[in-house]
């Protein structure tokens, strides 16, 4: 009787542990507040939308006294899995959180992660500005990117790049865990195709757009937002039969452009106090005139 009754008190006593470990930063963040000082929200996930996050909180730890954010990348899915330890109070994401994740972040935490669209990305085309082709379709795209792609060479798209003697499409993805390669490899294969192997995968999306400006053999793949004189920006169309539409804002909000996508916060759990104030706030004219400022697209009504 007494060996049970020990193996009980080791299970309640396991079982109080998971549950105060999974509470963690509130714990925390409500001895600060009780303290006066700030509190600390912690933001995790999608490069695509780290330099955007970045931005947000350098703004608002200038406008509030009591909070201020903690910013980090390292992809949509690093972000995914914090929150589903609940180490995170909000998890950036360039793709919607899976079915399986969001149950797993309820069973472990407790509490059923929130979604809010807070911009939305054209995730652009680059090639090097030396490379002779405006304008690609998806399908063009889906040859080149594919398993069994039948485009590997420029001169496959009928186009000479004297910039590239040697002719072969190097291409240039993103690692498995990012929100960005798991929308575009959607967006042009759907859920049948995968891509196929070879492809130079970089960790973030500045990366790309920096090995594309030095790499005349290049093509690759980022957001808009990451844009610069050192690359040019293919316009796109669904098919050789329909009109391309170029990456821009305007394209964007009209639903022209093929390859535009919401971004995402998920908070973890219905959020209240200061992280609904720093959502609330990112949501307001002043938060969304910082998405267009960088280059992304304003939700609506903004």
């Amino acid at each position: 009787m007494k060996k049970i009754a020990i193996v009980r008190f080791l299970a309640v006593l396991v079982c109080g542990v998971v549950i105060t470990g999974c509470s963690l930063n509130d714990r925390n963040n409500n001895a600060a507040a009780q303290n006066g000082a700030r509190v600390t929200i912690k933001n995790k996930g999608s490069d695509t939308i780290v330099n955007l996050a970045q931005a947000w909180a350098e703004k608002y730890t200038g406008i509030s006294n009591t909070a201020s954010v903690e910013v980090s990348g390292g992809g949509s899915g690093t972000g995914v899995a914090a929150l589903i330890n609940g180490t995170v109070d909000i998890a950036n994401c360039s793709r919607q959180i899976k079915p399986k994740e969001l149950e797993q972040a309820t069973q472990n935490t407790g509490k059923v992660p929130q979604e809010f669209i807070v911009g939305y990305d054209a995730l652009a085309v680059y090639v090097h500005p030396d490379t002779p082709i405006d304008k690609i379709t998806i399908p063009q795209l889906a040859e080149i990117y594919g398993e069994d792609g039948t485009i590997t060479q420029w001169s496959h798209l009928g186009i000479q790049n004297s910039a590239c003697p040697s002719d072969e499409i190097i291409r240039i993805s993103r690692q498995s865990n990012s929100g960005t390669y798991f929308y575009f490899r959607e967006a042009l294969l759907g859920e049948n195709r995968d891509f196929r192997i070879g492809s130079l995968d970089l960790h973030g999306s500045k990366d790309v757009v920096e090995v594309i400006g030095r790499t005349p053999c290049a093509i690759g793949y980022s957001g808009m937002g990451y844009a610069t004189s050192h690359v040019k920006m293919l316009a796109i169309a669904t098919d050789e039969n329909a009109s391309y539409y170029a990456p821009t804002l305007e394209n964007v909000l009209a639903k022209s452009y093929p390859i535009a996508r919401p971004l995402y916060m998920y908070s973890l759990g219905e959020p209240t106090g200061e992280i609904k104030a720093y959502l609330d706030w990112i949501l307001s004219v002043e938060g969304q005139n910082i998405v267009q400022k960088l280059g992304f697209v304003p939700v609506e009504g903004n």
